[in-house]
């Protein structure tokens, strides 16, 4: 595989599997090109949440708006720049705030795969 750049005009957006909350995904690199991590863009709208269990070891960057991920009795909210990293096997609520969000995410392995 190359050396590619992506920025978020790049995503096509797919609503996250198994939910129909107004989250999306979107692989930019992933096991089609052969690599042993996926990359992509999440885009949450407001004041959404997704319940479900990490089956990947998964890393959220936050690019605009806020998350709020909650594990064990423990919620850590992202803003902008910030990073929260779900370990596979955590039961987690995500959740976006009044105004949505898009995250950058990067799972080891591919989460597509996994579920």
């Amino acid at each position: 595989m190359k050396v590619v750049r992506f920025e978020p005009a790049d995503a096509v957006f797919e609503r996250s599997p198994g939910q129909d909350a107004d989250i999306f995904a979107s692989n930019l690199a992933d096991q089609r090109q052969g690599g042993p991590v996926t990359v992509g863009y999440g885009r949450y709208g407001p004041d959404q949440v997704l319940e479900t269990t990490i089956v990947v070891d998964d890393v959220m960057v936050v690019l605009e708006g806020r998350v709020s991920v909650e594990a064990d009795g423990e919620t850590l909210t992202a803003g902008p720049g910030e990073i929260i990293y779900m370990p596979k096997g955590n039961a987690v609520i995500i959740r976006s705030h009044a105004e949505g969000a898009l995250t950058a995410y990067v799972t080891y392995p591919h989460w597509s795969e996994a579920e």
